[in-house]
C-alpha cells in the first residue's frame, strides 16, 4: 500500500530534525537548477556557459552545493547506524548497507538500464555521433560521480564513525590534513597520481562534519563559515586553484576532479552558512503546507537528479527537430529563451518522476526467513564486495559515458580501463550482492 505524502508529514516524529531533510532537497534542486543554467547548447554542440562567460564562475561559490549534500548524508548516516546497531542482532554491516542503498540503487540503476537501451538502438540505427546525440551519450552519466562518491561514504561509515566517536573535531582535523598534505605533494613537489587521493579525503571529511553535527558539536558556525569563506579566497588568490568550484572544460587544474583543498574551505563555508539558518528554518518547517512540500520533494528528488539532464536535453532535441533557430550561447537572444527552456526541462523531468518514482518508492520487505540462511560472519564482507563492485561500476559509467557502447570504448578508473558494458555489469552485480548479503527485514532508520 502506497503512503501518501500528506500522511508521511502527519506521522512525523516530534523529535525530526526536519531541516536536514529541507536540506537535502534544495542542495539537489540547486544542483539540477545550475546544470540547466550552465548547458550551452548550439547546432554544433554542448558547451558550458561558464567556460565562455568567465565572470559567471564566481556564481560556483553558492551553486556548487555538492557538500551540502554530503554533509547531510554523514548526519543521516551516523543516526541510522547507531539505531540499527541498537536494535540489529547480528551482521549490522550488511543490513546498514542493504538497508541505505535499497532507495538509492533502484532508481540509479533503472536510469542506467533505460539509457543503455536507448545507447544501443541509436548506435545501431548509425545515429551516435550526431551534434546533440553523441553528447547526450556521453554527458547523460556524468552526474552519477555523485553516487559513486555518496556510496563510498556509505560503506565507510561504520569506521569513520568509531574514529569521530573517540576523537571528534581530532578525526576530522585528520582527514582535513591529509587533503592538504595530498595537495602539496601534488603541486609543490609533482608526486605523480597523488591528488586521486583527495577524491576519497575530501568528501570524507566533508562527511565527517555530518557527524559533528549529529552529536551538536558543531557550536560555532559563524566561525566554521567565516574560516571556510577565508581559506577558500586565500588559496584561490594565492595558490594554483581556479576561481570556479565546478570543473571547466580544459582547464588544467580543477577543484572538483579531483578535488583541491580549495574545495574543502568551500564546503566549510557552506557547512557553517547553512548552521546559521537552522534555527529559522526549523521554524517555518513546522507550518504543515511547507513539510508537506519537502516531504514530497524528498520523496522523488533522486529520480528528479537522475532524470533532469536527459529532460534538458530532451528540450534541445525538440527546438532541433522542429527546425527552430538555437541562438548562439550568452547572446541577448540565448538569455531571453533561458526561463522558457528551464520551464519545459522541469516539466518535462515532472513527466519523468510521475513515470519512475516508483522505483525510489520504499519496496515491501519479503519476510526475513527467506533470507535468514545468508546472514552470519559472510554478510559483512559480502556486502563489502558489493558495495565496491557498485562504486566502481558507478564511477566507470559515469566516466566512460554511453557513447563507446558497442566500439569498446573505455576510460582508465584507478589504473585498470574499464568500458561502459562492463561498468553496468560491476554495477548490477554489486547491488545482488548488497541485496542478499542481509536478512529481508523492515528497518526504520532515522535521519
Amino acid at each position: 500500500m502506497t503512503v501518501s505524502a500528506r500522511d508521511m508529514a502527519a506521522a512525523t516524529p516530534a523529535g525530526r530534525d526536519r531541516y536536514v531533510d529541507l536540506l537535502r532537497v534544495a542542495s539537489l534542486g540547486t544542483v539540477i537548477a545550475g546544470h540547466w543554467l550552465m548547458a550551452a547548447v548550439s547546432s554544433d554542440g554542448i558547451g558550458n556557459l561558464l567556460a565562455l562567460v568567465p565572470a559567471l564562475q564566481v556564481l560556483t561559490w553558492g551553486l556548487q552545493i555538492m557538500p551540502v549534500f554530503f554533509f547531510v548524508g554523514g548526519f543521516s548516516h551516523a543516526l541510522s547506524y547507531r539505531s540499527l546497531a541498537r536494535r540489529t542482532e547480528g551482521p549490522v554491516y550488511a543490513a546498514f548497507l542493504r538497508a541505505r542503498l535499497r532507495r538509492l540503487l533502484r532508481p540509479t540503476l533503472a536510469f542506467v538500464l533505460v539509457w543503455a537501451a536507448v545507447a544501443l538502438v541509436v548506435q545501431l540505427a548509425g545515429r551516435g555521433d550526431g551534434p546533440l546525440t553523441g553528447a547526450a551519450l556521453r554527458l547523460v552519466t556524468q552526474p552519477l560521480w555523485f553516487i559513486g562518491i555518496y556510496l563510498a561514504m556509505v560503506a565507510f561509515t561504520p569506521p569513520l564513525l568509531k574514529l569521530h566517536e573517540r576523537h571528534g573535531w581530532a578525526a576530522f582535523a585528520a582527514l582535513a590534513g591529509a587533503a592538504a598534505l595530498v595537495d602539496v605533494l601534488r603541486f609543490a613537489l609533482g608526486v605523480p597520481y597523488v591528488e586521486f587521493l583527495n577524491f576519497a579525503l575530501v568528501w570524507l571529511a566533508v562527511h565527517q562534519l555530518g557527524f559533528l553535527r549529529a552529536d551538536g558539536r558543531i557550536r560555532r558556525p559563524a566561525v566554521l563559515a567565516a574560516a571556510g569563506l577565508a581559506g577558500a579566497a586565500l588559496l584561490v588568490a594565492c595558490g594554483p586553484y581556479p576561481l570556479s568550484m565546478v570543473g571547466m572544460p580544459g582547464e588544467k587544474v580543477s577543484n572538483m576532479a579531483p578535488p583541491t583543498l580549495a574545495l574543502l574551505c568551500h564546503g566549510l563555508w557552506l557547512v557553517g552558512a547553512v548552521q546559521l539558518a537552522a534555527r529559522p528554518a526549523g521554524a517555518w518547517l513546522e507550518r504543515p503546507r511547507v513539510w508537506r512540500a519537502v516531504v514530497t520533494a524528498n520523496g522523488v528528488a533522486m529520480t528528479a537528479f537522475l532524470w533532469h539532464l536527459t529532460a534538458m536535453l530532451a528540450v534541445y532535441g525538440v527546438q532541433l527537430a522542429l527546425g527552430m533557430d538555437l541562438p548562439a550561447p550568452a547572446t541577448a537572444a540565448w538569455w531571453a529563451q533561458v526561463p522558457v527552456r528551464i520551464l519545459a526541462a522541469a516539466a518535462l523531468t515532472g513527466v519523468f518522476v510521475a513515470l519512475l518514482r516508483r522505483f525510489e518508492a520504499p519496496a515491501p520487505a519479503r519476510p526475513a526467513a527467506r533470507q535468514a540462511d545468508t546472514a552470519g560472519t559472510a554478510a559483512g564482507p559480502v556486502a563489502a564486495l558489493g558495495i565496491t563492485l557498485c562504486l566502481l561500476g558507478v564511477l566507470g559509467l559515469s566516466m566512460t559515458g554511453l557513447g563507446g557502447l558497442l566500439d569498446g570504448h573505455s576510460a582508465t578508473l584507478i589504473a585498470v580501463p574499464l568500458t561502459a558494458p562492463a561498468a553496468i555489469a560491476m554495477a548490477l552485480g554489486g547491488a545482488w550482492l548488497v541485496e542478499r548479503s542481509a536478512p529481508a527485514r523492515r528497518v526504520r532508520l532515522r535521519g
